[in-house]
């Protein structure tokens, strides 16, 4: 086999492949074309499997077929197989999105919801917390906490934070004001911040800290997130979120966070350095 282990292992996961598909894919790189017979053999595949890795390669877009007896494959040059891939994988999106939203206007939505409602009044309220690992399965949550605002809406975030929660809910936040949803942020503000502040202005009252007040987001004073590690040391893919839907916690804690509001400085009053 002329790749080694580490290197079908990064292909697998870059290119979504199984560990035969990058077996003879990465072998008929290494021929330009040749035979299902002599990948077989390269690739140490068994030869009855390599026909049909070959035309899922195929229909991927990472090989063609050459016309003739006997039938070979060519190999397609990276750079092009990259190209092929990133439109499949869109059109692949998009086809998915259209079918989960047919699903929105038809009885599977209704079922599934059915369940979900006669499941939840058998739970406790203080059972409903939960973890989030990961940056982005907490701004998805996130994402979700903001849709169903009814009242009001408070951020409290670091400088970066504030960058990445400007991307993943300003969509949200911006439905949200339409509704009347009282939405307030809180974050230090700094030169590679600040005309995202200002952005975010137009759908909420931002102001500035001084010092880090810490990461949380209280909803409607029934439901938190609070995130439990450092955003400047820790990977996103380790981040953690907790999740609690907790009316006496969440109003104690905007209590606190109401009178330490009015220290706060209003963006209008900030200068940048």
């Amino acid at each position: 086999m002329i790749a080694n282990g580490e290197f079908l292992s990064r292909l697998r996961k870059i290119f979504d492949l199984n560990l035969y598909e990058v077996k003879v894919w990465t072998s008929l790189l290494s021929r330009g074309v040749s035979t299902a017979g002599e990948l077989s053999n390269i690739s140490d595949v068994p030869r009855s499997r390599t026909y049909d890795i070959l035309e899922s390669l195929e229909k991927k877009g990472f090989i063609i077929m050459k016309l003739g007896k006997p039938i070979k494959f060519i190999a397609l040059k990276p750079e092009e197989v990259i190209e092929r891939v990133k439109k499949n994988l869109m059109v692949n999106a998009q086809e998915k999105s259209k079918r989960l939203d047919e699903i929105k206007k038809n009885e599977v939505l209704v079922e599934l919801s059915n369940l979900f409602v006669n499941g939840i009044k058998f739970v406790e309220p203080s059972d409903l917390s939960g973890s989030l690992k990961g940056r982005q399965n907490m701004y998805n949550h996130l994402d979700m906490m903001v849709r169903n605002a009814k009242k009001n809406i408070v951020i409290v975030t670091t400088a970066e934070g504030l960058n990445r929660k400007f991307e993943a809910l300003e969509s949200s936040l911006e439905k949200a004001k339409k509704r009347g949803i009282n939405i307030r942020i809180a974050a230090p503000i700094t030169p590679e911040n600040a005309k995202i502040a200002k952005d975010l202005s137009k759908v909420a009252d931002v102001r500035a800290l001084n010092k880090s007040f810490g990461r949380f987001v209280i909803i409607d004073e029934d439901q938190m997130m609070f995130m439990l590690l450092d955003d400047k040391i820790v990977h996103p893919n380790y981040d953690v979120g907790v999740w609690l839907s907790s009316g006496f916690f969440a109003k104690s804690l905007s209590q606190m966070f109401n009178l330490s509001w009015k220290e706060f400085t209003p963006l209008g009053k900030v200068r940048v350095k």
